[in-house]
């Protein structure tokens, strides 16, 4: 991964450059943002960029052996190490395949995308109790090449609590010319003493035109499209390429929220309690899109009322329904609507049983709209 592949985040890139020029590389760093913002591209751009045989004053070389073997994710002192699905792998090692798959595709992918590649079921993934032996195994090794060695464990807030403890040693006593480039989302999902040995590197949100730039340059979409899934994604251009394979996906959620909001709204009790139902037959993954959809419209609602069409990005059939359906959304309503919603997000990650969850949920939104 080369720096000049990755959207924006040029403040980031000169930081790290700097580092690794002046020799001041710091062997634990988190990268803390979206993947689609760029937080995994930016770890394994840092990697190839630290190694490269015949560095750049910008950017890594291209033509080097270290390069070429970056390039095609098979470089022996690179180790990735990512969340699994436990009754499917319990290590990353049998499914380096299907990862370097996925990052051929390009680094910009969601985790829903990966669960999908290793796991029909789409169950949730951990970096497990095997992992670690793996790592530890691994860290007592010689670098094969002589140089660097660097472990990158993307989703780091999926690792239990067994992998993290035991990490604490590598991070607090590391080992000469080795990394450990941790990559995640949610800081918060961390703990505090993983956080405190870390060097922070921010990820953030992209610019709206920077991502408007790349739909258009990059991927061949219409301004208008990619102003619309830039403001509907909140520049998170994983989700944004995600979405252009899920129109099935996105049509079901549309149909599954209007039909929500009009059995709600007209009371149907023996409807509302059908379709929490239906919902909760759904894989846990998908219910969790479905709440993220919801919270979109919920917000597209808000704006359309109190901006018109200055602000309101969505789809012609989705605009159709808001423009009834807005009214009900005001705000008296807009923080409980927010709220329940995010809660239930929230939750169903935790594993709440989802019956329970969708039915409390479609009682408490018929309550919110008769109180617009």
């Amino acid at each position: 991964m080369y720096f000049r592949e990755i959207i924006g985040q040029e403040a980031l890139k000169n930081r790290i450059r700097e580092e690794i020029q002046g020799g001041k590389v710091s062997h634990a760093q988190l990268f803390l943002g979206k993947n689609g913002y760029g937080s995994l591209a930016m770890a394994m751009a840092y990697a190839q960029y630290l190694m490269c045989e015949n560095r750049q004053p910008t950017d890594a070389c291209g033509e080097c052996n270290t390069c070429k073997k970056n390039d095609r994710n098979v470089h022996p002192d690179v180790h990735h190490i990512f969340p699994v699905v436990q009754a499917v792998q319990k290590r990353t090692e049998p499914l380096m395949g299907e990862w370097r798959e996925q990052l051929m595709g390009g680094p910009y992918f969601t985790e829903l995308s990966w669960i999908r590649r290793m796991d029909k079921e789409i169950r949730t993934p951990i970096i497990g109790n095997e992992e670690i032996k793996d790592m530890m195994h691994k860290f007592a090794l010689t670098s094969f090449e002589g140089g660097y060695r660097v472990f990158i464990i993307w989703k780091a807030e999926a690792m239990n609590v067994t992998f993290a403890n035991k990490i604490l040693k590598s991070l607090e006593e590391p080992q000469p010319k080795t990394l450990i480039l941790l990559v995640a989302e949610d800081a918060e999902e961390l703990l505090p003493t993983v956080l405190s040995r870390t060097q922070l590197k921010k990820v953030n949100r992209l610019a709206f035109d920077e991502v408007v730039d790349y739909l258009t340059r990059e991927k061949g979409m219409s301004s208008s499209l990619a102003q619309s899934l830039a403001a509907r994604y909140d520049g998170d251009v994983a989700r944004i390429l995600e979405s252009e394979s899920e129109h099935e996906a996105a049509d079901l959620f549309r149909e599954m929220f209007i039909a929500m909001m009009r059995h709600c709204y007209q009371k149907k009790v023996i409807e509302m309690m059908d379709w929490a139902e239906d919902i909760s037959s759904m894989k846990r993954e998908e219910q969790k899109e479905y709440l993220t959809y919801c919270l979109h419209m919920i917000r597209q609602s808000i704006l359309r009322n109190y901006t018109g069409e200055q602000l309101f990005q969505v789809s012609d059939e989705e605009a159709s329904f808001l423009t009834k359906f807005s009214r009900f959304i005001t705000g008296n309503n807009i923080h409980d609507f927010m709220k329940v919603f995010s809660d239930a997000h929230y939750h169903i990650e935790r594993n709440a049983n989802s019956k329970i969850l969708f039915t409390d949920l479609a009682f408490k939104t018929m309550r919110f709209i008769h109180f617009a």
